[in-house]
């Protein structure tokens, strides 16, 4: 009787846990929800002294050895204006003091655009592509809200990234200025690309100007070539004539933003931004949305197919050589958020109910293995065994990539977060 009880009881449990995982379930709402907010209140402490953000430590504190980014500034303000739209409390006053550090001490005045970082020494040099994509993002979600001076802020944004980013003629952005901006570098890159269409596609559904929308759909043909060309692994680095260049930083196979082969989780990504883009463009039944929605899911089933538990445990490897074999073995936390986004939204997108089972698969892992539920927020980066390292992503900078999982699985898929959020209310 005894055993009995507690089979039926361990049948539940189980049941349970398969629910609080399955897309579109109440149970997984409310748990889903649930780090919403518990994100929310772990990064409520990001903003630093003179405005922007902090670099959170594995507590939450700010770790003033890595100054402040304009990365993370832009991110910040664009999670917690998705906060004000929530009403969590204190969300406003954080959105203005990053808003206050990108018009502030992050921006340029002299020359223009903004500093990667500064710190005690001063600011970081050169002006990167990346950081200007997220600026963009970052006043697009604040102009959403109608926060003070976000649209002077997104009209600056704009007119520096056009004129100093958007290549117009390759029909994609250039990566990196020296400071003063006279002086233009040779490498060209898929990362930034990559996070231009997210602020082009924001931008877009924020303001109405859908030229942003075709600039978009610029960089997703070409990337929809390129992948197609390479069995579905995305070139990552590039010549200044885009040129793939795959031995790129074959000595530094695990930099934060430009490592070495093919990464899957940008294969991930990638596929949800292809799959917003087609829909917001050609809507889920037209004809011409369906060779994009199709190579997104080339571009996943590849991801996962290479990267997704090829060590006898579950998780994303970080990269992969050009044939598919793990070259870093870690797992970074934002492969298993844009995960559960991609699963989500090719399931919206096509109905096939492997990408609800993959979704529940992500979920279950983050969990599991990423969410820190003693001290808050998610563990950023894993070893092979998926125990926590810190030797790239020391302890949890921001909350964007997880924050954003946990939202955009159940709003539009043609939409920007921020916007869906907005006309969800």
């Amino acid at each position: 009787m005894v055993e009995n009880q507690a089979s039926q009881t361990s049948t539940a449990t189980e049941l349970g846990r398969t629910k609080k995982y399955a897309l579109g379930t109440q149970a997984n709402r409310l748990f889903m929800a649930e780090q919403s907010y518990n994100l929310l209140n772990f990064g409520r402490g990001v903003a630093a002294p003179w405005g922007g953000a902090g670099w959170l430590d594995d507590f939450g504190r700010i770790d003033p050895s890595h100054g402040v980014h304009t990365w993370i500034s832009c991110r910040m303000s664009h999670v917690y204006s998705l906060g004000v739209m929530l009403g969590f409390p204190g969300a406003e006053e954080i959105v203005d003091t990053m808003l206050a550090g990108l018009n502030g001490p992050l921006h340029d005045d002299e020359h223009g655009g903004w500093f990667s970082s500064i710190n005690l020494q001063g600011p970081e040099p050169n002006k990167i592509c990346y950081q200007h994509a997220f600026v963009m993002l970052a006043a697009s979600s604040a102009y959403v809200i109608g926060r003070p001076g976000a649209e002077e802020l997104l009209d600056k944004a704009i007119a520096t990234y056009d004129k100093f980013f958007w290549d117009d003629q390759a029909g994609m952005a250039v990566d990196t200025w020296n400071t003063e901006m006279t002086k233009k570098d040779t490498y060209r890159g898929i990362n930034a690309n990559m996070h231009s269409t997210e602020a082009f596609l924001a931008i877009a559904d924020a303001t109405g100007n859908e030229d942003y929308r075709k600039r978009a759909g610029r960089i997703v043909h070409n990337v929809v070539e390129w992948s197609k060309k390479n069995n579905w692994r995305i070139p990552e680095h590039f010549s200044q004539d885009w040129v793939p260049d795959f031995e790129y930083n074959a000595d530094n196979k695990d930099d934060q933003f430009k490592p070495y082969g093919a990464t899957p989780g940008h294969g991930i990504e990638w596929a949800r931004l292809i799959a917003q883009w087609a829909l917001s463009t050609y809507g889920k039944d037209s004809a011409q949305a369906e060779p994009f929605i199709t190579a997104a899911q080339e571009l996943f089933n590849r991801a996962v197919k290479d990267g997704w538990d090829v060590d006898g445990q579950p998780g994303i490897v970080y990269t992969t050589d050009w044939k598919g074999n793990p070259v870093v073995h870690d797992r970074m936390h934002w492969t298993i958020a844009e995960a559960i986004n991609t699963s989500s939204t090719l399931f919206a997108a096509t109905g096939k109910p492997e990408y609800a089972d993959w979704y529940s698969k992500f979920t279950r892992f983050m969990d599991e293995h990423l969410v820190d539920h003693v001290n808050g927020s998610w563990f950023h980066q894993l070893d092979a065994s998926n125990h926590v390292i810190g030797t790239v992503w020391p302890g949890k900078s921001d909350l964007y990539h997880a924050f954003q999982s946990t939202l955009i699985p159940f709003n539009d898929p043609a939409l920007s977060i921020a916007t869906a959020v907005k006309r969800a209310n």
